[in-house]
């Protein structure tokens, strides 16, 4: 089942639910993925794919906990909660995450495949890490790990 129809089959439960808050995350993100597909039909492609509806979830998650700093820093714990729950329910779409240990050992075999030796070669690194895992890879996250094993 593609992310499209997921976003669908929940959108249609949490009305169903009565779950206010969840019906309006997923309709947001059924906006946000309009306009995705309205900005990519110049280029030719009528729908994004599935890949890039993740990117584009995990940008809303990103944006989502600096929200929730500021929120935090401004005292207002209400709008820190309406962040938090929108994060859950963005997050249940994605992929599940790598944890510590499967992205430690991710980053040292990319190293040893590309052959990379210092700072200067993280590009090859993290593009190779892309290219096998970017819908469980955390790009931040990563990036540190591969600047302090090759620094």
């Amino acid at each position: 089942m593609t992310l499209r129809n997921e976003f669908t089959d929940a959108l249609k439960a949490a009305m169903r639910a009565g779950d206010a808050p969840r019906t309006s995350t997923v309709r947001m993100i059924l906006a946000k993925l309009k306009d995705a597909d309205i900005a990519s039909r110049p280029k030719g492609v009528p729908e994004i794919a599935d890949d890039d509806i993740a990117a584009m979830l995990r940008g809303m998650v990103k944006q989502r906990r600096e929200s929730v700093e500021m929120f935090a820093q401004g005292n207002r714990q209400d709008l820190v909660d309406k962040e938090t729950a929108e994060i859950a329910v963005i997050e249940s779409f994605l992929p599940r995450q790598m944890d510590q240990a499967a992205l430690e050992q991710a980053v040292a075999d990319a190293i040893a495949e590309t052959g990379a030796a210092s700072v200067k070669d993280m590009g090859r690194v993290m593009a190779a890490l892309k290219a096998k895992h970017a819908a469980a890879l955390d790009m931040g996250r990563a990036g540190a790990v591969v600047k302090a094993k090759l620094a």
